[in-house]
């Protein structure tokens, strides 16, 4: 059954322009009346749901209202010379199955692999002879265990039985990722032959259960604890403890106080490239080279795409919307299409992000007090990694967190420094680097009557500086320039509600069954032929591509059944 999309299309909010360049081997520029599916949003979700159905034999169309596809996974060049993964800079949770089907390094995609992976220094007095501490973990258990003993010789021998227990975990949740969470209004008002076809979504949970047996009250306290508490039972040194409870509020307005943290720490963990399990990379060419290596996937079979395009009617049979619940039900949808009661539900969202990104363009490599450069300039493993200042202990996240709960920028912000230009040096010019600085926490509203502006802006970024300038003297002087992105610029620029990068909290109450609403977790909505496919529905977010792909097949189910 056709729908009308009038509304939908006219609120993309820009203006005419050619549509986005294509293979070779892609569709013409031209856009058509109609289609079999329209995509709004060419976040890497919906250029993925794309591919697909255009696999699938479904005629699919891609508008984005931005110039640059990508939604978050994009690279741009705001500074001349530095090309920035300016939003999404890391890359691990992209399904495996996804890389395989859409061929994507057939496309072009080339990744990097980071070992080792962490780099958390202190910030204490060294001596003459000997640097201050560090923690650098990687791939080498024996090393992990040495870098710990600094620490704590009890938490090196229990660190590979910690990561034995987690990978069962992931072993158990990671399944759930690629499979519809359980219909369970399909049980209550469907018909006999829909009930029984809804059983079958059951099968994920009751595998992961057996998985993890016995021991299922444990995982479920690592699920619904503060990580604070779970790590805690695990280990005593607190540079180990901060280091991984970084992963558990990483984009998240929480503290590792925070009952439910444990979640987004296992979110993180999950990941694998080119099925290597627990690897993390940087993307040749940045974030936006995966972006564009699965368009030309898309493309290549026929679909089209199309940026900054709006102000044209196009009927279709499906609307898939690849932007954020709120946006796509309280901004492009008509309200009298929707039902009061799930209007209210999505307007209530949890969308708190403690998030600023900055990032910055410099001459040189930063020199930590910790590792320094011998010789000097020359790329040192440590590098490479998601570097962790201000991580030295958990009471300073949390800490932090207060902070923004007041609604005050952090005064020793969490800060997760990456230098992809020491793996990719296509990024920047001969001898300079690109610097992603993940900083958190800051409100998206401010105490006092205050606002994001550019004074409020810089005098947070310069706390930032200061801060790494205590553990990497000489930062601050080779800054050429720096982009800093606030709550407020997040959300204005990519689209994510309240700046929060999963397109809202990824919470208990807001996961599987309740994502984005309860009875509307399948990525159908309240209206025939419209579905949610981005990261507001589930899996959650993260640069996996998982809720597209889920929605692609649930969109060709339904209209083989038209």
């Amino acid at each position: 059954m056709a729908v009308s999309r009038q509304g939908l299309h006219r609120a993309l909010h820009s203006s005419s322009c050619p549509a986005w360049k294509r293979t070779q081997s892609g569709t013409g520029g031209r856009l058509k009346p109609e289609y079999d599916a329209v995509v709004i949003g060419a976040g890497h979700n919906g250029l993925v749901a794309a591919a697909y159905l255009q696999r699938f034999g479904v005629n699919t169309v891609v508008f984005e209202r931005r110039h640059v596809i990508g939604g978050a996974a994009v690279t741009e060049e705001i500074i001349p010379g530095f090309k920035f993964s300016r939003a999404s800079y890391l890359l691990s949770l992209l399904r495996l199955q996804i890389y395989t089907d859409l061929e994507l390094k057939k496309h072009g995609l080339k990744l990097h692999f980071r070992n080792p992976y962490s780099f958390t220094p202190m910030l204490e007095e060294g001596t003459l002879s000997k640097a201050p501490r560090s923690l650098l973990l990687g791939t080498d258990m024996a090393g992990n265990q040495k870098q710990i003993s600094q620490f704590s010789q009890k938490d090196a021998q229990a660190f590979p039985r910690y990561e034995e227990f987690m990978k069962r975990l992931v072993l158990a949740i990671d399944p759930l990722l690629d499979a519809i969470p359980v219909d369970t209004a399909a049980f209550q008002h469907s018909s006999l032959l829909q009930r029984l076809r809804a059983l079958s979504t059951l099968r994920p949970l009751l595998k992961a259960g057996r998985t993890l047996g016995a021991q299922l009250p444990q995982y479920y306290q690592v699920l619904t604890a503060p990580i604070s508490k779970v790590l805690d039972l695990w280990f005593e040194s607190e540079p180990l403890k901060a280091t991984l409870a970084t992963d558990a509020v990483i984009g998240a307005m929480t503290s590792p106080h925070t009952p439910g943290s444990g979640y987004v720490l296992l979110h993180h963990v999950m990941g694998s490239l080119e099925g290597t399990q627990g690897a993390w990379g940087y993307v040749q060419g940045g974030m936006g080279a995966l972006s564009d290596a699965i368009a030309s996937s898309a493309t290549a079979h026929g679909a089209s795409i199309f940026t900054e395009k709006d102000g044209q009617e196009v009927r279709s049979r499906v609307v898939l919307s690849c932007a954020s619940p709120q946006i796509t039900f309280l901004e492009l949808t008509p309200q009298e299409w929707l039902p009061k009661a799930f209007v209210k539900r999505i307007s209530q969202l949890d969308t708190q992000s403690p998030v600023t990104k900055i990032n910055v363009a410099v001459d040189r490599l930063p020199n930590f007090r910790a590792a320094p450069n011998v010789p000097r300039d020359q790329i040192q493993p440590h590098h490479q990694c998601s570097i962790h200042l201000n991580c030295e202990d958990t009471l300073l996240l949390h800490q932090a967190f207060e902070d923004a709960k007041g609604g005050l920028p952090s005064q020793r912000p969490m800060i997760e420094l990456c230098i992809p230009s020491s793996l990719d040096p296509t990024l920047a010019p001969p001898g300079c680097h690109v610097v992603s600085l993940f900083t958190q926490y800051t409100p998206y509203t401010l105490a006092g009557s205050k606002t994001w502006d550019e004074q409020e802006k810089n005098t947070y970024a310069d706390k930032v500086f200061d801060c790494i300038e205590a553990y990497a003297p000489g930062f601050k002087s080779s800054v050429l320039a720096r982009d800093i992105l606030t709550p407020p610029d997040l959300e204005r620029i990519f689209g994510l509600p309240g700046g929060n990068i999963f397109h809202g909290a990824m919470s208990l109450d807001q996961l599987y069954f309740a994502r984005p609403v309860p009875q509307h977790s399948g990525y159908r909505c309240p209206v025939q032929g419209l579905y949610l496919c981005g990261s507001g529905a589930h899996p959650g977010g993260g640069v996996m591509g998982a809720a597209g792909r889920n929605a692609a097949h649930v969109v060709f189910r339904d209209l083989k059944g038209l």
